[in-house]
């Protein structure tokens, strides 16, 4: 199977500070959520919107993984990722640019994220996001580590 990773944010629009959540797992890892929550990492990112930062905790994330590191699972709820997949023949054709010939805002993420893909073997996996907890999947409580801990993070900065 390889390496599972769990990856979400949360930012403010206002402020364009955002926080993103990230969770290693290797195959096999079998600990309870009790015990994998303080495995939690979350860092602080600015400026982002929330596309952007949903890109940039994805680079960040496989950033993290040393090289070689084989198949990487990476679970997200971040609907951009998902649709970039089927926008890329379509985004590289126009050069990242919009019709007018403007350079896309996300270009630069756009491309970084399509150079990672292409550099290792990465499945990303979409996971339903907020809901209730009961029939969740152990991937889907897994997730909600990460959700809470994105979502933490930008309230306690905010009441900084």
């Amino acid at each position: 199977m390889g390496t599972s990773l769990f990856i979400d944010g949360s930012c403010d629009p206002n402020s364009k500070i955002g926080y993103g959540a990230l969770l290693r797992l290797d195959a096999g890892d079998s600990r309870s959520l009790v015990e994998l929550k303080g495995e939690v990492r979350v860092r602080r990112f600015f400026p982002c919107g929330s596309s952007s930062l949903e890109l940039m905790t994805f680079l960040w994330a496989i950033g993290e993984l040393e090289e070689g590191a084989g198949r990487v699972s990476v679970f997200t709820d971040s609907q951009t990722m998902v649709s970039l997949l089927g926008r890329r023949a379509d985004l590289e054709a126009s050069g990242f640019c919009s019709r007018s010939g403007r350079a896309l805002s996300q270009a630069v993420l756009y491309r970084d994220f399509y150079d990672v893909l292409d550099g290792r073997e990465i499945e990303l996996v979409k996971v339903a996001g907020h809901g209730p907890k009961a029939g969740k999947s152990r991937e889907e409580l897994l997730f909600a580590l990460v959700d809470r801990a994105s979502r933490r993070a930008l309230r306690e900065s905010a009441r900084a």
